[in-house]
């Protein structure tokens, strides 16, 4: 048995017909972590979706409306890149249900995952990029809710900038701790960090921080900022990667003191992904996730887990990806 919970449903589905979404991932995943052993039936636990309230926490009342009665513009629709129906707004909200109970968890165990979610290119009044609503901001803005955090930091991992969560939370904090320069900076092998670029955002004290590590030379053209952005060169590969995101937590948790992480744990910076450009490994990237669970662990700071993107030319080896992640919680928070 897990030390924490699994948050799943079948229903996760998203009805999207032949798309590079591998839809089927979330049973997949699923079913390879029962396969394998790595989890147990008793270890998951199945999500509500969220309410109307919930999903007005983040999004317009504008938009929610136009989303239950079918009424996007052509243009609304096209934005999403995934063919609009009542049941896709059905799987999205159950998406923010299951997030919204992955950080009740969290709270409580230390750390969840939910098999799904980490839709980070939706904005308050719009959706793209294949997600219709923001999962993790309402969870977030859930949970502040009802007084069961004050703080919260995002940290987005997939190999697209969170746009949309940039936007939700913008100006939320202030930033003004410089990360450390390639030249000044060593990668775990003793040698200069690749550069890249970094940019920190400067806005009014908040309750939010945000922190995005991804491919500059991708989806979205405009990157709205984060508290804290690195815009990555193509082809950075385990090592160089790592340094960054190490100096970015550090940077960022030495600015600001959360109550909760919530952790985009995209499969995309794998090396064989189709919407992607990085060149990081299968073991790469479970050093990835074992280095954000140590960091919240070693900080007592309880972490919430979505999977967000993946789109590797073999589904097998995103399906295995988020189960390494799945793995990675087990070992740093099982022992």
């Amino acid at each position: 048995m897990l030390p924490f919970k699994l948050v799943y449903s079948d229903d996760y589905y998203l009805p999207i017909g032949s798309h590079v979404f591998p839809a089927e991932k979330y049973r997949r995943i699923h079913d390879r972590l029962l396969a394998s052993g790595i989890a147990e039936p008793s270890d998951f636990v199945a999500p509500r979706p969220a309410t109307d309230h919930d999903v007005r926490l983040v999004h317009t009342p504008q938009y929610v409306e136009k989303l239950q009665t079918g009424t996007l513009s052509a243009r609304e629709e096209l934005e999403l890149e995934v063919p609009y129906s009542p049941e896709l707004v059905r799987a999205f909200w159950l998406a923010a249900g299951g997030s919204i109970l992955a950080a009740d968890h969290a709270l409580n165990d230390g750390v969840a995952i939910s098999i799904g979610g980490g839709f980070h290119h939706a904005f308050p009044d719009h959706g793209e990029g294949f997600c219709v609503i923001h999962d993790v901001a309402i969870a977030i803005r859930r949970m502040q809710r009802d007084d069961k955090i004050h703080t919260a930091m995002t940290v987005d991992c997939d190999v697209h900038q969170g746009n949309g969560t940039a936007a939700i939370f913008a100006g939320t904090r202030t930033t003004s701790e410089p990360l450390p320069s390639a030249a000044s900076a060593a990668n775990p092998s003793g040698s200069p960090i690749t550069p890249a670029k970094t940019r920190m955002h400067s806005g009014h004290s908040g309750d939010v921080f945000t922190i995005s590590l991804h491919q500059e030379n991708n989806y979205p053209m405009w990157k709205p900022p984060s508290s804290i952005d690195i815009d990555l060169p193509d082809e950075i590969g385990d090592d160089d990667y790592l340094a960054w995101l190490d100096n970015a937590l550090s940077s960022g948790l030495r600015q600001f003191h959360p109550d909760l992480i919530c952790y985009l744990a995209g499969a995309d910076p794998y090396c064989e992904d189709q919407l992607g450009g990085l060149s990081l490994t299968l073991e790469g990237l479970k050093k990835r996730d074992e280095l954000v669970f140590r960091v919240a662990k070693a900080r007592g700071i309880p972490v919430m887990v979505t999977l967000a993107g993946g789109y590797a030319l073999k589904v097998e080896d995103t399906v295995m990806i988020h189960c390494n992640t799945v793995v990675a919680a087990k070992e740093v928070f099982g022992g």
